[in-house]
């Protein structure tokens, strides 16, 4: 019996896996992006993400105002481990946040 509901819940867990849907966001035309270790201007610069680049959202969290081409924001998009980007220059459709929140 253990067996079978074992099975039932490695079932349950590929169904869910199956209904993420992931989202990439392009960066502006034209920029190159400046990828933080940290959401704000203060934090060092870990790599440049190159012009026609898009990146997946993993959560958002407040950090310092930028200006960029989407207009001026605190949000900042974490797009990888300890790796953030300027809300700014991502082309989300939104002014607000469309990912969860960092903890």
């Amino acid at each position: 019996m253990l067996a079978g509901l074992t099975g039932a819940l490695l079932m349950v867990g590929a169904a869910t896996a199956e209904a993420v849907t992931v989202r990439y966001y392009p960066v502006a035309p034209g920029y190159q992006l400046n990828v933080r270790s940290g959401p704000g201007t203060s934090y060092s610069v870990v790599r440049v993400l190159p012009e026609g680049s898009m990146v997946h959202i993993y959560c958002q969290t407040p950090g310092s105002t930028v200006t960029g081409p989407y207009g001026t924001s605190n949000i900042w998009d974490n797009i990888s481990n300890s790796q953030y980007v300027s809300d700014a220059y991502v082309n989300t459709g939104s002014d607000g946040y469309v990912a969860d929140r960092c903890s």
